[in-house]
């Protein structure tokens, strides 16, 4: 049977310009580091990957510790008021920049702050509790989808057997979830491992300090390349493994938040049940509310509109909206021949998988090697933003496009190839109507990624090449907190605006 084949010249191009930029952030490493052998891996390096082992395996622990009794409460009390608006608040975490929710957190926990002294916030402790706020929703929301995948017939039975909550948990939900907590932790903590804004503003000095700031440190304030690419090849290594194992326990990036109907339990109903899950949700809204409240009260008073902070907002919505034609570009040619050809999936799938499989701060020790240390080109900053966010945007923008051309390859393959519509004519005619949402949903997720980046302005940056976020960062340094916080509140609005135009084009999908 003959079927639609779309030409696979874009597809090749956009792989190519896949490898050069691989090339060109790990061959430069790669060389460096054999040239420097094991006397390269010296007690820094492994005092660094040590902390960074030891912080995002605790911060894994505390934040599926925290989720998962947090799923379970949700998914047993499905009824109760403001259940949707808490579904919709653990949202939050996930779209918010780290940079805004860290100026949340130091204006609740810092030495002046609503609970100032409750602890030491520049540190270790300080790192947790940034981790556990953004992936306590995430582990929450990964174990909520697999408790409400569980078919509505296992309640009734688990109801009419009189089973306890105790055998409930082992014999339903249990077998339903371990998969999954088991894919959440190698996700939340490949994030963890690879976080970046979050220790370059808490880590408090060397002793707290992981592989990937300690590249930016090595490479931006020491200019030592050849420690930055070993500390490179060591994040390599490890984010290599960690995203390779994440994908087999069910991928890396998930689809946008959807809520969704969940079947109709019989548990859960005895005072003290409700009484426990009801202490669970208050115990996440004191963890997630009070530093976005705090943001938004004493930023509100703080918005300073200099002219500064308007070319650093038009140099992040610029940056963002290059960032996502370009992660469009690639992504498209590639997920068109995915949905037709086993083959072209394996290596779409490997392709997306880039910048995890690549960690940025490897990336950007090659390209800075390469064309910034030798070379010289300081020119190319903004180029080089643009390509490090489009590659950390591949894996979300193929989430989105693949079911939506698949549908559309089942819908209009036939009819396309009787009619002799291919390329350009194709894709106006057939694909771009009926792909519209899909495309624009896409394109708004890699801006927002974009607008909260701080990791790639913060090692191609200049001073008078600035985004939102690294102007926040940098009005933290210079102790000008009232500012940076009315910046943040900015950038989280700015964001916010687009997630909520996401959400719906979600939902309408």
């Amino acid at each position: 049977m003959i079927t639609y084949q779309p030409s696979r010249a874009p597809a090749y191009a956009a792989l190519t310009l896949l490898v050069l930029a691989l090339a060109a952030g790990f061959l430069p490493v790669l060389r460096m580091g054999l040239e420097q052998g094991l006397s390269g891996l010296d007690p820094y390096v492994f005092r660094v990957l040590r902390f960074t082992l030891l912080q995002a395996g605790l911060s894994t622990l505390l934040s599926l510790a925290f989720g998962l009794p947090l799923a379970r409460a949700l998914a047993r009390q499905s009824r109760f008021p403001g259940r949707a608006l808490l579904l919709r608040l653990l949202n939050l975490p996930l779209a918010l920049p780290a940079i805004v929710v860290i100026i949340g957190i130091v204006e609740v926990y810092g030495a002046k702050g609503w609970l100032g002294g409750l602890f030491d916030i520049y540190g270790l402790q300080g790192i947790l509790l940034a981790h556990v706020f953004f992936n306590v929703p995430l582990a929450a929301r990964l174990i909520l989808a697999d408790l409400e995948r569980i078919p509505a017939e296992s309640w009734k039975l688990s109801a009419q057997l009189g089973l306890s909550s105790r055998a409930i948990w082992r014999l339903v939900e249990w077998p339903a979830v371990k998969g999954g907590i088991a894919g959440a932790a190698l996700l939340i903590f490949l994030l963890c491992a690879s976080s970046f804004a979050v220790v370059l503003t808490l880590g408090g000095g060397p002793r707290a300090t992981t592989l990937e700031v300690a590249i930016y440190q090595s490479l931006r304030a020491d200019f030592d390349p050849q420690r930055a690419s070993m500390l490179a090849l060591v994040q390599l290594a490890l984010c290599a493994t960690l995203a390779l194992v994440a994908q087999a326990w069910g991928g890396l990036a998930a689809g946008w938040p959807a809520l969704r109907l969940q079947p109709k339990r019989y548990d859960g109903r005895s005072p003290l049940a409700r009484l426990l899950d009801g202490g669970v949700v208050l115990l996440a809204l004191f963890l997630l509310v009070p530093p976005l409240v705090a943001l938004v009260a004493a930023g509100l008073f703080h918005i300073n509109p200099t002219a500064l902070l308007g070319r650093a907002l038009l140099t992040s919505l610029g940056l963002g909206a290059a960032s996502a034609a370009l992660a469009f570009a690639v992504v498209w040619p590639l997920a068109s021949l995915a949905v037709r050809s086993g083959a072209w999936r394996r290596v779409a799938s490997i392709a997306v998988l880039a910048s995890w499989i690549v960690p940025p701060a490897a990336l950007a020790t090659g390209w800075f090697i390469s064309l910034i240390a030798q070379a010289g080109l300081t020119g190319l900053a903004a180029f080089l933003v643009i390509a490090m966010n489009a590659l950390m945007s591949l894996p979300f923008v193929a989430r989105v496009l693949l079911p939506a051309l698949a549908q559309s390859a089942e819908a209009h393959d036939r009819l396309c190839l009787g009619l002799g519509l291919s390329g350009w004519n194709r894709f106006r005619l057939v694909e771009l109507p009926v792909t519209k949402r899909a495309i624009g949903l896409s394109l708004v997720m890699a801006l927002i990624l974009s607008l909260g980046d701080l990791t790639a302005i913060s090692l191609f940056g200049t001073q008078d090449f600035v985004t939102l976020p690294a102007l926040i960062y940098r009005q933290m340094g210079s102790y000008r907190f009232d500012e940076a916080i009315g910046t943040a509140l900015v950038l989280s609005a700015l964001v916010l605006a687009f997630s909520t135009l996401a959400e719906r084009w979600s939902d309408q999908r």
